[in-house]
């Protein structure tokens, strides 16, 4: 006759490490209960399971409505390195839905993450960055983080950090230096950027001539790009075999020559036949940007000189592309080549 045995192990589908979620209604009450527990075990469970839940932005809206954010910026704070990485990792997944981030300006998660800015675990510190990274997205995200006087600290972290963490930062920095680059102008923003350029990573070197492109948006800008030297280094990755690097450099340059010091600075540097390469470049955002700054070029009379000869290219150029802001841009070109005073 057959036994009845009870078995040692678990069902399949429970998991031991994450908290048992309530039903309904009562699930995210239930967690941040839990989030506010004594016990150690109680508060990592509740906080893995809430990482899968945050997913769907329902119940970030609901989160956030019971009071969760209060309770994950009280457990930033804890002892506890599980504890604190994931509730960073909770906030960085909140950060990628517009409630989450709407959520974060409300209730001033900003400050309370940067708490963490120099945190002995590097997985609470990638996480916090993420989270920065996705807020500065929008435009209120960003101004928030400005407002809240983290630039000079995201420049600083810039030269100490790991590489993944650092290209986190430069995400954050592009967004956020479009909204106001003062601060960073005065942290010495410029030469950190300049030594990533030199950087063997592709990625680094691509966030960082995009950087360079918010940096010299403001006049400020542009001439400290002049001062500390960078224009003949944007000129020599316009050789780079990466297209996101070309162009992002050709756009740095475009910015950068607008002043009469950049102009005689790229002339210098012989920008002109790098940059008319990029005209034949497959990808449209590198032809743009190459023909941008090569307009800037042709407002010097002996970068017009030098570009008179090459007309055909950008006639060529405004026949062949597909995108209507690429033709007209070669349509400037032309017109600014083939003006006479």
């Amino acid at each position: 006759m057959a036994q009845a045995r009870i078995s040692m192990y678990l069902p399949p589908d429970i998991n031991p490490t994450k908290a048992a979620i309530a039903h309904g209604c009562r699930a995210l009450p239930k967690l941040n209960e839990e989030l506010q527990s004594e016990d150690l075990t109680t508060r990592q469970k509740a906080l893995m399971a809430l990482c899968d839940l945050m997913h769907d932005p329902e119940y970030v809206y609901q989160a956030i409505d019971i009071g969760c954010l209060e309770s994950l910026k009280a457990l930033l704070k804890d002892i506890n390195d599980l504890v604190r990485i994931k509730a960073t990792e909770v906030l960085h997944i909140m950060a990628t839905h517009n409630v989450g981030r709407d959520g974060f300006l409300e209730h001033g998660i900003i400050p309370a993450l940067s708490l963490l800015l120099n945190d002995a675990n590097p997985i609470c510190r990638e996480n916090l960055h993420k989270a920065y990274k996705h807020l500065a997205q929008v435009p209120a995200g960003a101004q928030g983080i400005v407002n809240s006087g983290l630039i000079p600290s995201l420049v600083w972290n810039l030269q100490k950090e790991q590489m993944a963490v650092q290209e986190l930062i430069l995400d954050t920095l592009a967004s956020c230096l479009q909204e106001d680059a003062t601060e960073a102008l005065g942290s010495r923003v410029v030469p950190f950027l300049k030594q990533q350029l030199l950087s063997g990573n592709d990625s680094i070197r691509a966030k960082a001539a995009c950087t360079l492109m918010a940096i010299s948006i403001p006049l400020q800008g542009k001439n400290q790009v002049w001062q500390y030297d960078v224009i003949p280094l944007l000129v020599h990755l316009l050789k780079d075999d990466v297209d996101e690097v070309q162009a992002n450099a050709a756009g740095a340059l475009m910015y950068a020559t607008v002043t009469t010091e950049g102009k005689y600075a790229a002339l210098e540097a012989e920008a002109i036949h790098p940059l008319l390469d990029l005209l034949r470049s497959p990808f449209n955002k590198v032809r743009l940007n190459a023909t941008k700054a090569l307009t800037m070029l042709a407002e010097a009379p002996e970068g017009r000189k030098a570009l008179q000869s090459h007309v055909h290219n950008f006639r060529a150029l405004q026949g062949e592309a597909i995108e209507a802001s690429t033709r007209r841009a070669a349509e400037i070109a032309i017109k600014v080549i083939e003006w006479k005073p």
